[in-house]
């Protein structure tokens, strides 16, 4: 006679015996924490708390003022705010701030990546100075900028050349104050791009400015708009460069900063402030765009590797 012996299942199923041990009640919720634990460590996450601190600092420095300065901008109403927003003198040093900063934005891009396209694909005397020189404008505080314009094309220009009181000042200027944003943003990018794929075009009949059109350009593209963004958000917002060689002229070469400064001096801080959501409003919208398209090249880039 033969005896068949039914051995009990194992109370906790492990990998081990073929079957994955169920991730409920007391034990899932330790496993689930260890988990999120070994999931932060490997991304390199802060995890909740450095997420709460990172969010309060950004609230206390950057949303927390504009909350501020937007509400003294409605304090006399909506009626106040676009009346201030509307006013002659308020909308002409806008459009002087507006159309300077991107005929400066643009003689950026064109200079800036040509100055990058030098410093990375030639070699000559003074290229570690020249690359130093490029970065002066971010630590020189911007009214010496002016005082130098000032003393090169004032009234008492050694060159010849009187630029103070016009828009030309105000445009040379912005340029050198702004010119590091595309250099330095264009520069990386030069640095890493492959070269064989120019030296194939080369060795299949392409000329240097087909070679630049259909492979150079397309890649340095995004960089190029970032910088030239960046250039155009910096130029409205400045002040301290413009402040001895612009003249202050309204209507004519008065930027929006120094309207801003004026309207706070004769005790009218709702139009300075309404002027200065404008200004904010314009830079947010071109730093937006810049974001969409840079992650909408990326996309790109991703789907055709």
């Amino acid at each position: 006679m033969t005896t068949t012996v039914v051995r009990p299942a194992p109370e906790n199923d492990s990998p081990e015996n073929g079957s994955p041990a169920p991730l409920s009640g007391r034990t899932g919720a330790p496993r689930a924490r260890r988990a999120r634990r070994r999931l932060f460590a490997a991304t390199g996450g802060v995890g909740p708390l450095g997420i709460g601190i990172a969010t309060l600092w950004l609230s206390v420095i950057v949303l927390l003022p504009l909350a501020a300065l937007t509400v003294a901008s409605f304090q006399d109403g909506l009626s106040g705010f676009w009346d201030a927003v509307t006013a002659p003198v308020a909308i002409g040093s806008l459009e002087v701030t507006i159309g300077v900063s991107v005929v400066v934005a643009l003689v950026n891009v064109v200079m800036g990546t040509l100055v990058a396209w030098v410093l990375v694909r030639d070699d000559f005397p003074g290229k570690s100075l020249v690359n130093t020189v490029i970065d002066l404008p971010f630590a020189l505080p911007t009214i010496v900028a002016s005082i130098v314009m000032l003393a090169l094309y004032g009234p008492n220009s050694p060159i010849d050349v009187h630029l103070n009181s016009t828009k030309w000042g105000l445009i040379v200027a912005l340029t050198f104050v702004t010119l590091p944003f595309v250099v330095r943003s264009v520069q990386p990018v030069l640095i890493e791009l492959d070269r064989e794929v120019e030296q194939a075009a080369a060795s299949l009949g392409a000329s240097n400015l087909t070679i630049f059109r259909r492979i150079v350009l397309p890649t340095l593209a995004p960089s190029i708009l970032s910088g030239g963004g960046l250039a155009f958000a910096r130029a409205i917002g400045e002040y301290g460069s413009v402040v001895l060689i612009g003249g202050n002229i309204p209507r004519d070469t008065q930027m929006a900063s120094q309207y801003i400064q004026q309207q706070i001096e004769i005790d009218r801080p709702a139009n300075a402030a309404a002027v200065s959501v404008v200004l904010i409003l314009v830079s947010f919208v071109t730093l937006f765009v810049l974001r969409v398209a840079a992650a909408r090249s990326t996309r790109r880039e991703e789907k055709s590797a």
